[in-house]
């Protein structure tokens, strides 16, 4: 269990604390705003590209044997992004962390499965087990700014002793029965292609513009990739993804938050991290501390975001939250570049309230509406949704910001369109039913 928290502690620690460090990364290693995006979703991107097929090498493997193989290598990794001597080594090392990410998310919710055959008992472990994951995103930002202060590279290296102390927690486990488990290496293929693409093409295009013709190439492989995809989970006996589960509205839904969902709230924290280090002159960790009021308060409601599901309706607190993020970001898409920075971190509590507030409820409402033997599949769609919505945030975003001159119109932009993005998710979230039916269905 506590192996398991561990990993989860630092999979997630790692995709917010680099963000408060990205102006030092590039006055050490050089590289524009398109290599610094490439630092965030070079990780995001893999983690998102194989999280689906991630959950069938933990059967094949068995759980343990595939935590402690992706833990390894993603301490490895670490280790590789902290002694990186240019930018493009530190990137390829996030692409090895976000593939290793991959792989021990579902062993590690195996492992809890494993440990724990109650299902209360089982239940509670899991609300621990997410708790890792709240206080790395709650302490990630300010993480970063104080370790910023002696080397922006022990970010990384604090992995190592956190590693270290969930594999030899993880020694001690009982072995998992592997068990044989399909693979769907066309849809792995296409599928990796696609939204590798269909990044390039964003993260470029805000350097190169549109019309550029590797852009144009890009978005042309992306969609040929996505249809192949698409074909694919048609044709295969055995489908990453069953088209059919699509075919519930409360699954679209659900999907569609979660994907919006971290549009804001993985966009907001590269967008202000620049800002206010770039143009308001902020050291890493001052940043950080603006960052704390909005984390924070996610820390502190997410233990408390069943119960309030339970007694307003998940519907209705998936709706609040939700519009408690679009106001958010509307706001501050339209304060002043010199607006105080009370103000501003007082609006961002706004934003960190989606996070108890709407990924937790969804998940619930989510594995209500499918069948119990696609609940893993359903599962893993709705992570991969909220990966891929905040791969594609910060390559849109980082374009907006990718000419100094226009920072602060690329501020404003960037939260506008995902409070957009937000209120649109927003009217769909109203369409969801009171109770969720099985993905069989017609609803």
């Amino acid at each position: 269990m506590t192996a398991a928290l561990l990993g989860f502690f630092v999979v997630t620690l790692d995709a917010v604390v680099v963000n408060v460090t990205l102006p030092t990364i590039r006055d050490d290693l050089g590289g524009g705003v398109a290599g610094l995006q490439w630092v965030v979703d070079g990780y995001t991107l893999m983690f998102a590209a194989l999280l689906l097929s991630a959950g069938s090498l933990s059967d094949r493997l068995g759980a343990k044997r595939a935590f402690g193989a992706g833990l390894v290598v993603f301490v490895m990794a670490s280790v590789a992004c902290g002694l990186a001597p240019t930018l493009a080594c530190l990137i390829g090392a996030r692409f090895a962390q976000g593939s290793a990410a991959a792989a021990m998310m579902p062993a590690s919710m195996a492992l809890i499965r494993q440990a724990y055959s109650d299902a209360r008992t089982r239940g509670r472990a899991v609300g621990i087990w997410a708790m890792g994951g709240a206080i790395a995103s709650s302490s990630g930002p300010l993480l970063g700014g104080v370790l910023n202060l002696v080397d922006w590279r022990l970010i990384f290296f604090v992995n190592v002793p956190v590693g270290a102390t969930a594999l030899l927690l993880l020694a001690r486990t009982r072995p998992s029965t592997p068990r044989p488990a399909p693979f769907d290496l066309a849809g792995q293929l296409t599928g990796v292609l696609g939204m590798s693409a269909l990044t390039f093409a964003a993260i470029e295009a805000g350097s190169r513009g549109f019309a550029n013709p590797a852009v144009l190439a890009a978005f042309g492989l992306a969609v040929v990739a996505l249809a192949g995809f698409i074909r694919a989970q048609q044709v295969v006996a055995h489908p990453m993804v069953p088209l059919t589960l699509f075919r519930s509205r409360t699954v679209v839904i659900t999907v569609a938050s979660g994907l919006a969902f971290m549009v804001g709230y993985y966009g907001l924290p590269f967008v202000i991290s620049l800002f206010l280090q770039q143009h308001r002159g902020l050291s890493a960790l001052a940043t950080g501390i603006v960052f704390l009021p909005m984390m924070l308060i996610g820390l502190a409601l997410t233990p408390l975001s069943a119960r309030i599901g339970e007694r307003i309706g998940r519907k209705m607190l998936i709706v609040a939250g939700l519009l408690l993020m679009t106001a958010g970001l509307a706001a501050i898409g339209t304060l002043p570049a010199t607006t105080s920075l009370w103000l501003l971190a007082g609006l961002m509590v706004l934003v960190g309230l989606g996070g108890p507030t709407v990924s937790p409820p969804a998940t619930a409402v989510l594995l209500d509406a499918v069948d119990h033997e696609k609940a893993g599949v359903a599962s893993g769609v709705f992570n991969t949704s909220r990966q891929i919505g905040g791969a594609l945030a910060i390559a849109v975003f980082g374009g907006l910001l990718s000419k100094p001159t226009t920072v602060v119109t690329g501020v404003h932009t960037s939260l506008l369109i995902a409070a957009a993005v937000l209120a649109a998710t927003t009217v769909l979230a109203l369409f969801l039913p009171a109770t969720a039916t099985p993905a069989t269905s017609k609803e």
